[in-house]
């Protein structure tokens, strides 16, 4: 394994700390009208992600600083071919977090109620845009000879060049992100929350899962269709098997611990769910970073990683840097009430 092969494995588990931690904080305002009804029962949903949703988007940052170190190429690709979403995903985040933090400024009867919807709209449009994103990522990219590209926001919507951000396959995959964060953020809710917003919580998650699991049988028949290298990653190397297989495994067993009253068991089956559909599109997809459904080549670890003397020498910042970073969510978990409660 090279150094361009360790810094895509690296680069994908800080999206895989990113999409597990800030996952839950985007479900739990998708489902807020679903299990908030007053005021301090939407207080404390909102209470319960204080002290953690702006850290939880540091590894979004991260991940995207790694992205510009060892892939600049990617880098430079995909921002430009993807501005539009990209766009659309940086003023979602700033206006669900305008609704956090301006919620309790003013004491007025339409004031409250809308910055309540801000966040629990921005929170589901940012897991629709980011399940979308990676939908297109898989998908691959309509890449000229020089591996560049520009996307519509959409086209005829069938996934035929010329591509769009948006097409049925992308939908999907957004659908599928919707879901599964859903599922996500009641289960942190039904951990982490006392009364009958917890009781909500659970009942939100019991039925998100089947519909959840449902989506993302139909967004792997619908991969094995648009993207090749899937079903030759799987050929070639069998064993990959086991992390879709393994992400299935995961949600029985959330739903199962769900049942049982297992709270905290139930959230983690859901975060190795979402950490195992990951796990799957980086195994489908290598050693390509940005396949390409153009006439261009795929952007790969080969051909778009810095070299390996700047590789290695910033692999010496990164593992104190991440360490520091570990060290700080490990006490900030740990500092956090068993339950939050209304008072």
């Amino acid at each position: 394994m090279g150094w361009g092969d360790l810094w895509y494995a690296l680069l994908g588990l800080m999206l895989a700390a990113y999409v597990a931690l800030d996952g839950f904080d985007l479900g739990a305002g998708a489902v807020l009208g679903l299990v908030a009804r007053g005021e301090k029962e939407r207080r404390l949903v909102i209470h319960s992600l204080g002290p953690v949703w702006d850290g939880n988007e540091v590894w979004l940052l991260a991940a995207g600083g790694v992205l510009v170190l060892a892939f600049p190429r990617v880098y430079a690709a995909a921002f430009a071919g993807f501005y539009l979403p990209l766009m659309l995903a940086l003023w979602l985040l700033v206006f669900r977090a305008l609704s956090i933090e301006l919620h309790h400024q003013v004491e007025h009867t339409l004031w409250r109620p809308f910055w309540d919807l801000a966040f629990s709209l921005s929170s589901g449009l940012l897991a629709v845009v980011l399940g979308a994103a990676l939908g297109n990522v898989v998908r691959g990219v309509d890449a000229d000879a020089d591996g560049r590209f520009f996307h519509a926001l959409f086209t005829d919507l069938s996934g035929d060049p010329p591509l769009g951000i948006l097409d049925w396959y992308t939908m999907l995959a957004g659908l599928c992100s919707l879901a599964a964060l859903g599922v996500h953020g009641s289960l942190w809710l039904n951990w982490k929350t006392t009364g009958t917003v917890q009781a909500r919580a659970a009942r939100a998650a019991r039925w998100l899962w089947p519909l959840a699991l449902l989506i993302f049988a139909a967004l792997s028949l619908a991969t094995f269709h648009v993207q090749p290298l899937v079903p030759l990653a799987l050929r070639i190397r069998p064993w990959g098997w086991a992390l879709p297989l393994g992400a299935l495994a995961a949600a029985g067993f959330s739903r199962w611990a769900l049942g049982r009253g297992r709270e905290g068991a139930a959230f983690a089956g859901s975060a190795a769910y979402l950490l195992g559909l990951l796990a799957s599109a980086a195994f489908g997809l290598y050693p390509a970073l940005l396949p390409s459904a153009g006439i261009g080549p795929a952007l790969t670890v080969a051909n778009s990683a810095s070299g390996d003397y700047a590789l290695r020498s910033a692999l010496y910042w990164w593992l104190p840097g991440m360490a520091l970073a570990a060290a700080y969510f490990v006490i900030l978990y740990r500092s956090l009430p068993p339950k939050f409660n209304e008072d």
